[in-house]
């Protein structure tokens, strides 16, 4: 218990908390919708399912279903293979950097950027993903096989990036093992009230109403 007889909360919930912002941005600033079309990537799904899964290469569908699972199928295959068809995973990843380096620059400034601070931030971050083994984490493995970028604040992104899909894999593993499928897991997650609200979470991961 703390001093004020509240429960601790633990570190990795605590990083969680500062670190998901950092990587999250990447899914809603419109940076990245430039860079993906610039890229020949041509709407937001694709642009999602495409940048996300590149360090995979180019898979079948049937690969980004089993590890990005919560999402329907049927929307997966809207966006994969096609969006391989006017682009590749190489150009698609420099897009998402390029794409990170102008959201971060415009909502934290040059200053920020080059700051000493960050800097040691991005030094601490790339130092964590170093406790993170690949075995059983597809996702992970994908993104950690590729170079750090420069500078400091893309490697501090990349860094919260490897941790996120480090941890989304081990979701995967407890949600198999519960015997929860996609669709479970993301109706079960909707109704801790913790998420989305219904009607979006459904949307954003492809479902009718009738299979929700």
């Amino acid at each position: 218990m703390t001093t004020d007889g509240a429960a601790p909360v633990p570190i990795a919930r605590t990083a969680h908390k500062f670190l998901e912002p950092i990587h999250t941005h990447i899914y809603f600033v419109p940076e990245a919708g430039e860079h993906y079309l610039a890229a020949g990537v041509k709407g937001g799904r694709r642009g999602y399912f495409a940048s996300r899964s590149a360090p995979l290469g180019v898979v079948p569908a049937e690969v980004v279903v089993a590890t990005f699972y919560n999402f329907s199928s049927v929307l997966v295959h809207k966006a994969i293979p096609s969006a391989w068809e006017a682009s590749t995973p190489d150009a698609v990843l420099t897009a998402r950097f390029a794409a990170v380096d102008a959201a971060l620059r415009r909502l934290l400034g040059d200053d920020v950027i080059d700051s000493d601070d960050m800097a040691e931030a991005a030094s601490l971050a790339r130092e964590a993903t170093t406790a993170a083994t690949t075995e059983g984490r597809p996702l992970f493995a994908g993104h950690a096989a590729l170079e750090w970028p420069q500078p400091a604040h893309l490697q501090l992104w990349h860094a919260a990036t490897l941790l996120r899909e480090h941890r989304g894999d081990g979701h995967i593993a407890a949600l198999v093992l519960a015997g929860l499928s996609g669709l479970e897991a993301a109706v079960s997650y909707q109704a801790l009230g913790k998420g989305l609200p219904e009607d979006l979470m459904r949307d954003t991961r492809g479902y009718s109403s009738e299979e929700w």
